[in-house]
């Protein structure tokens, strides 16, 4: 496998910026609503966004700097004026007219008035939040961190989390979490590319936290070097938090009326299919059946 390999200031920077945002993707997009000093409310789209942390809850999204003499965007003249925001979360019924909301239109222009979308009064601060966004944000600023002071550097800005507003749409039947394929938020990949999550593209899995996992290095090396399971595959039966023994073979081998004198490709690829509906206790036994056989 061949890599292209390079360092910051080896390529040009708008290749390193594409690089970046081609590989780190997708991205959320924090859909942000500041307010001028007076009184206008500004609405802007960025990609380098992610939650921080839950206690404290916190987010934070970087605003790169302007070309030119008037470097700082609004909204980050905005946050520093008042120390406050609202991050919308983009879904697919609202993606068009946040593209609107990425035009470099003139100070005092309200995004609200030229993409269409609805001012909502927010509850606890002064810019208005996205009436359409199925999650909305109220955030005070916790701290700006400069990253450069020429163009196209980034402010990062770290906002705690004041108060969140969670459409009950796009909540599961109980209002308790969050249903990812009701929400069906977009996500920003490279170029001018974006996603949306839903459908197939929700992949549910467990992770493994308590009690331990196996591990990968506990599984038989016979399964390990199998050219039927991919590492993924691997993972799968890594996950469990115990291997069968020979009883427990046995015992598989009885129930499912499965022979013991077929060979070990025979098990494996049995396993596979298993593995591929997310059958990993009944794979992880047809695999060592072949254990037992050879």
């Amino acid at each position: 496998m061949g890599y292209i390999s390079f360092a910051p200031g080896q390529v040009d920077v708008k290749d390193m910026h594409q690089f970046i945002i081609g590989a780190i993707s997708p991205r959320p997009i924090a859909f942000v609503s500041t307010v001028n000093e007076e009184g206008v409310n500004n609405l802007a789209p960025y990609s380098f966004f992610n939650a921080l942390s839950s206690n404290p809850p916190m987010l934070a999204f970087s605003c790169n700097l302007r070309p030119g003499e008037n470097l700082e965007k609004d909204t980050l003249k905005n946050i520093k004026a008042h120390g406050e925001c609202v991050v919308n979360m983009v879904n697919e019924d609202i993606l068009h007219q946040m593209a609107i909301t990425s035009v470099e239109f003139p100070a005092g222009v309200s995004e609200f008035e030229k993409s269409g979308l609805t001012p909502l009064a927010s509850e606890k601060v002064a810019p208005f939040r996205v009436q359409e966004s199925p999650v909305q944000i109220e955030c005070t600023v916790h701290d700006i961190i400069v990253l450069g002071n020429h163009p196209g550097a980034s402010n990062l800005v770290l906002c705690d989390i004041i108060k969140m507003h969670v459409n009950k749409n796009v909540m599961d039947a109980q209002l308790r979490r969050i249903d990812p394929q009701k929400l069906q938020v977009v996500g920003r990949l490279g170029r001018s590319n974006y996603i949306k999550v839903k459908g197939e593209h929700v992949i549910e899995m467990y992770q493994p936290v308590r009690p331990i996992c196996i591990g990968f290095d506990s599984l038989p090396t016979q399964i390990q070097r199998s050219r039927f399971f991919t590492g993924n595959d691997l993972g799968k039966l890594a996950s469990l938090l115990t291997l069968p023994n020979e009883q427990d073979v046995r015992k598989y081998m009885e129930v499912e009326n499965i022979s013991g004198h077929r060979d070990v490709e025979y098990y494996h690829r049995r396993a596979k299919s298993l593995l591929d509906r997310n059958l990993k206790e009944h794979a992880i036994k047809m695999a060592m059946i072949a254990e037992l056989s050879h």
